[in-house]
């Protein structure tokens, strides 16, 4: 990320209206390679290609923050490898992490990851290390350590439905499985900002806090999350593009200040749950309108989005989730001037 943008970005997390109105967009592997012309798995297998995909949408886009920003991944599959998780890479298709639980009664045997040297997790951080001069270079900076969420992973680890299930059926198995993925993500993170001294910011993504009920939230994310994100850090940013409103309300006592929604959520609706505590970055349809849309709709829905806001302070205008896959640079550049001409 440059430094302008990052300075951007601090400014409005703390409440200042900036004029146009801030731009960002999560970017990775879903759209990231074939927008520049390559397979997912040659973004995958070269630290080259990776880069240069990277450094083009920059360039491409100088006005848009791009979130985290040189993210190293292998889609869902970087954390729960370190806990065995079976991994699958098509030429250029999604990668995907099979679960290693069968049952809940495997949990206690479960070996603890160690984030220094398991799984992907080594692979994805080292990418950027032997990369970190030419991003320097081209006037970027890492400010964001980034990672799946605890009950991402453990929905990758068990299955979502059987994970889900042994909330009600074996609480206290379920518990040790989120504690031990918390405390791999806590080395992970500490890893990551000691690798690299410019971190200012995390970012976690869980849509499987979007799937359970306040009282489970309460239960089996508030502690964990509350944990992970107690850190003296300006930037504290979680995506959650499932749905929202159970667990939204307690973003503010995560110490959370950035968050990502789903489309279908109102922006209005989640400042005032969340008393303008909390910068929006959404939140125009991603697959619909900004994938399938046209130039005119494009503009239409940012025009609705920026009319309708009651308050303008703490929004970046994105879309609800990542940048979806077939976005083209002609429906990118038709968002900017959108929101340029308001």
């Amino acid at each position: 990320m440059r430094d302008k943008h990052w300075e951007q970005l601090k400014a409005v997390v703390n409440g200042k209206t900036l004029s146009p109105a801030p731009m960002g967009f999560i970017i990775d592997s879903p759209w990231l390679p074939n927008w520049f012309g390559i397979s997912l798995l040659d973004y995958f297998t070269s630290d080259e290609l990776w880069l240069k995909a990277n450094l083009k949408a920059e360039e491409t886009f100088p006005d848009v923050m791009f979130l985290p920003g040189f993210w190293s991944e292998y889609g869902m599959c970087t954390e729960p490898s370190a806990f065995g998780a079976r991994s699958s890479f098509p030429f250029n298709e999604f990668p995907h992490a099979f679960p290693s639980i069968k049952k809940p009664e495997e949990i206690k045997d479960l070996p603890q990851a160690n984030p220094l040297k398991d799984g992907l997790g080594p692979l994805v951080l080292n990418r950027i290390k032997l990369n970190e001069k030419k991003i320097n270079d081209a006037g970027h900076q890492i400010r964001f350590s980034v990672s799946r969420g605890p009950l991402n992973i453990a929905s990758f680890l068990m299955g979502a439905t059987e994970f889900m299930m042994a909330m009600i059926t074996h609480p206290d198995e379920t518990h040790m499985l989120i504690r031990k993925i918390t405390d791999y993500l806590a080395g992970f993170h500490n890893h990551q900002a000691e690798l690299f001294p410019s971190t200012e910011g995390i970012m976690m993504l869980d849509d499987i806090i979007g799937f359970i009920s306040a009282e489970q939230f309460e239960e089996f994310g508030l502690p964990y999350f509350k944990e992970l994100y107690d850190r003296d850090l300006p930037v504290k940013f979680l995506h959650n593009d499932a749905p929202c409103m159970e667990s939204a309300p307690y973003l503010p006592e995560l110490g959370i200040n950035l968050f990502n929604m789903g489309f279908d959520t109102d922006l209005n609706e989640l400042k005032k749950i969340t008393g303008n505590s909390v910068t929006m970055l959404g939140n125009i349809p991603p697959r619909d309108v900004l994938a399938r849309g046209t130039e005119a709709e494009i503009t239409a829905a940012v025009q609705k989005l920026l009319t309708d806001l009651e308050e303008p302070s703490r929004v970046i205008l994105s879309c609800g989730g990542g940048m979806p896959p077939e976005v083209t640079t002609s429906q990118i550049s038709a968002f900017i001037s959108a929101v340029k001409s308001h």
